[in-house]
């Protein structure tokens, strides 16, 4: 598993439209290129982060072209609820303990 983490600082007031607009890329890059979803984090009022998931570095790599055009949509709305995005990190996973239940 490949992880790439993303970080946002968004623009005042954008806080809606920047969600609606990750959630609706994020769907569709699921859907069209393969990638395993996204988390999406609040770190402070203005500042996000994500972590999207893929299962190789190469389906990364090479993602992109299967796209429809409504994710131009969802990437503008993105880019103009923001100031500054920016790719922190990729990597490879080694371990993966993350669970989608408490333990019983």
């Amino acid at each position: 598993m490949y992880v790439v983490l993303y970080s946002f600082e968004l623009k005042p007031n954008q806080e809606e439209n920047f969600i609606n607009g990750w959630k609706g890329l994020t769907a569709l890059i699921y859907k069209h290129e393969g990638s395993l979803g996204s988390r999406l984090h609040k770190k402070k009022p203005l500042e996000f982060m994500a972590y999207a998931q893929w299962p190789s570095k190469d389906k990364f790599e090479n993602s992109g072209d299967n796209l429809p055009e409504k994710a131009n949509e969802y990437r503008d709305l993105m880019r103009s609820s923001c100031n500054k995005i920016e790719v922190v990190s990729k990597s490879e996973v080694v371990e993966d303990l993350l669970a989608d239940k408490l333990y019983d």
